[in-house]
């Protein structure tokens, strides 16, 4: 059996791919969003979401966290390719350097926030299959951080409330490091 390339398609804000085939698109290229608090990112995805994994690159400010303080019943994995960060794990804060990589197994609180002097880039992936086991728990540290919830909710609409939804935008020429 043969899986074919699938074209990409140009948006107003960049390329993406529609489709289950393989395609190959750089990230400068793909279409980003700006999440406001939450930085920048780039997930790659089209109109449909990959089915099995999802996968963000994240570019942040100093204190921007990727998302809300949270658990799941699936992996995710972070490696931190440029800057610093801090990882808010399981009550704990740990400093991340360029190449620290995080994985968290399902059931682990977590969530990575942009540190130091300047722009970090974290590569972000984690398995799909649905919310079930989702949970944003209230954590002093995370709200410290403008990471947290003030009373542990289940949905993201919940726990993004208070945030303006994410825009559509094209990739912002020096977001992204040569490495």
């Amino acid at each position: 059996m043969s899986v074919s390339e699938i074209p990409l398609r140009e948006t107003r804000f960049g390329l993406v791919a529609d489709g289950d085939g393989w395609f190959v698109v750089n990230a400068r290229e793909s279409r980003w969003r700006d999440a406001g608090h939450f930085g920048l990112f780039c997930n790659f995805e089209g109109k449909r979401r990959f089915r099995q994994l999802g996968i963000n690159v994240n570019v942040l400010d100093p204190g921007q966290p990727i998302g809300m303080y949270h658990r799941e019943a699936h992996q995710e994995d972070f490696l931190v390719v440029s800057g610093e960060c801090l990882l808010l794990v399981e009550r704990q804060e740990r400093k991340l350097r360029a190449w620290d990589f995080v994985h968290c197994p399902p059931g682990t609180n977590h969530m990575i926030v942009g540190a130091g002097d300047g722009p970090s880039v974290v590569l972000a992936v984690g398995a799909r299959g649905g919310r079930k086991g989702l949970a944003y728990p209230v954590e002093p540290l995370a709200i410290e951080h403008g990471a947290g919830v003030e009373r542990e909710v289940t949905k993201p609409e919940e726990a993004y409330a208070g945030f303006p939804a994410w825009g559509r935008c094209r990739y912002r020429e020096g977001s992204l490091p040569d490495l």
